[in-house]
């Protein structure tokens, strides 16, 4: 029920109203002269709204006010009106017919009731007005002084449903449409101020912003570069600190979680036995973790062997912690726990200059299971940056997404590859089958703004366009952040890198908060950034022969060549006990023997 908006408890009206006990309150009047506070010399009495209850609602009730002391009473059919003794007494509206009407003869319909009476003592009128523990008593008290000849409330049915998801409730499909309405009523999108107002019930601040930089950029040749580096693997391109944002890609790995009260949606779902809103869910958030990357043009950066990354967001219900665990081939593994789910997988990105483009083909699968047993393997699609000489850069992903289940159904994602003449770019379409191969749901959208489902097939396409008239939204981009940077980093981007001074107590020396680099580009430094990189790059190269030696990852591991890399355990107990003496001090100095 939407909440109420209330006028002011004492709504000065007329008592030949049409009708009495109706649950809206008339408008508001201003005060009638004379009730105006304490030590009035003139008496007030009329009818005026007072609100009892959730379940009655506004009624009207006998008021009079005399010598600052405001009492009310019940109106009951035959009942004379209190008019306050002696004389000078104002009367409101057509109270006055009231006061000359006769009481219920002893032989009439009905005998009188005695009239209970409440005494408000009020300093001024004026003042909006605050709930006492006797008026409460009282409200409660009306509760069980129900007659005959009060009505009862109905309230309206829930409003939560729009005019398209009634109609998909309305085919009848049991199967299909079961919790539904825990969807319609729980799939609440969090947006930016939703999850400022879970940091505020946790008592978490996390920064809005950068740090003010330092000092002032200088521009690049960018020309100059790429010539000299086409068609080599940039992994192995030592490019200036100008081409990074202030993140390891191993931060970028947890980007991907920013929406991962999908994923907590989509474990209720199942819980309730609604499978078909749990792969829709789950199928939203693989397409989420793509919005970030409009407007991204900057590199992250390469991660050194070993180095880790570890996030902890309560507000959010999710532990993620991601480790660099092969040089070549670049490998990134990562390990998140949820509310009900667990998220793991490893990734290797293979990126080339194509002259005007870079294509960036990542490798790996991804990995959901739910506490109950169910599980969804995909991977990610093709990423190309185009116009890299010439033209506005942009980027787009393109290609067909899987998502695998081992129970009952599948999704299928199709990243629609964008054209110059292009006019409604970044395009997701795709459906879900169930095991028999039919089709039983549709998703449409775009990667960096929202999806929406329908059943079946009521998505409507058309030449240049899908409409979304009959879907159902299932995920939306949050807003931008009010401070934005040459980066274009999301609002939860921006405090993925923060690093407090009790933080910094509890990291191992390992983390990508302290690589001294990203944290100079943080902070404006760029010269210092610049020459931090190029050293960290150069002890990158010695990093081969590390692993030629048998050097191994430290919380990651893998059953064979071609299996995926799975958490070990012990990083959070080692962080609570601070052991960290087998973790390498990879930002240091250091030299092979």
């Amino acid at each position: 029920m939407r909440e109420r908006e209330m006028p002011h408890p004492l709504c000065c009206i007329s008592i030949d109203c049409p009708e009495l006990g109706g649950r809206s309150p008339p408008v508001p009047a201003h005060p009638p002269p004379g009730l105006d506070g304490e030590g009035s010399s003139v008496a007030v009495a009329g009818v005026l709204c007072k609100w009892t209850n959730i379940g009655k609602g506004w009624r009207y009730r006998w008021f009079s006010l005399q010598s600052g002391v405001l009492s009310y009473s019940k109106i009951r059919r035959g009942d004379p009106p209190l008019v306050p003794d002696g004389g000078g007494v104002r009367l409101i509206g057509s109270a006055a017919a009231l006061s000359s009407r006769p009481a219920a003869a002893p032989g009439g319909r009905r005998a009188r009731k005695p009239v209970r009476v409440v005494h408000l003592k009020v300093s001024s009128f004026r003042e909006k007005y605050s709930t006492t523990e006797s008026s409460d008593d009282v409200e409660k008290q009306e509760l069980d002084d129900l007659s005959d000849e009060d009505e009862f409330s109905f309230f309206d049915t829930s409003e939560c449903f729009g005019d398209s998801a009634s109609k998909v409730i309305a085919s009848g499909d049991s199967d299909r449409t079961s919790g539904i309405e825990d969807n319609c009523c729980d799939n609440n999108i969090m947006d930016e101020g939703q999850l400022n107002y879970q940091n505020m019930l946790l008592h978490i601040k996390r920064r809005t912003k950068l740090p003010k930089p330092i000092e002032r950029e200088k521009g690049v040749s960018l020309w100059s570069i790429i010539k000299d580096n086409v068609g080599k693997d940039l992994t192995r391109v030592c490019l200036p600190v100008y081409f990074n944002e202030p993140l390891s890609s191993l931060q970028k790995c947890f980007e991907d979680l920013e929406y991962s009260y999908l994923l907590d949606q989509a474990y209720e779902h199942g819980k309730k036995g609604n499978g078909l809103m749990r792969i829709l869910n789950v199928a939203a958030f693989a397409v989420s973790g793509y919005s970030s990357c409009d407007g991204r043009l900057c590199k992250p950066f390469n991660p050194l062997l070993g180095e880790t990354y570890e996030a902890d967001y309560p507000e959010k219900g999710v532990r993620f912690f991601a480790e660099k665990v092969s040089h070549h081939p670049m490998l990134i593994a990562c390990h998140c726990e949820g509310r009900g789910w667990k998220f793991w997988g490893d990734s290797n990105l293979r990126s080339k200059f194509r002259g005007q483009s870079i294509q960036l083909d990542p490798l790996g699968v991804l990995t959901l299971e739910f506490d109950d047993g169910e599980i969804f393997h995909w991977s990610k699609v093709t990423t190309t940056i185009y116009n890299l000489i010439l033209g506005k850069v942009y980027c787009n992903h393109h290609g067909t997404m899987n998502i695998l289940g081992n129970r009952q159904y599948s999704c299928k994602l199709k990243f629609k590859e964008q054209s110059l003449l292009d006019r409604n770019p970044h395009q997701v379409l795709g459906f879900v089958e169930d095991i028999n191969g039919s089709k039983v749901a549709t998703l449409v959208g775009k990667w960096d703004d929202s999806m929406y489902f329908s059943f079946g097939d009521e998505i409507l396409k058309t030449k240049s366009s899908v409409s979304t008239d009959n879907a159902n939204l299932l995920w939306k981009r949050n807003k931008p952040p009010t401070d934005p940077t040459r980066y274009n980093l999301t609002s939860f981007a921006i405090t993925l890198n923060e690093l407090t001074s009790e933080l910094k107590e509890k990291l191992p020396p390992t983390d990508s908060r302290l690589r001294p680099d990203q944290r100079y580009l943080e902070n404006g430094e760029y010269e210092k950034a610049n020459a931090e990189k190029l050293r960290l790059e150069k002890r990158q190269r010695m990093s081969r022969k590390l692993q030629e030696n048998g050097w191994k990852p430290r919380w990651f591991q893998r059953d064979s060549e071609d299996a995926t890399f799975c958490y070990t355990g012990g990083y959070w107990e080692a962080r609570e006990q601070q052991k960290w003496d087998d973790c390498m001090d990879i930002f240091g100095e250091y030299s092979m023997n």
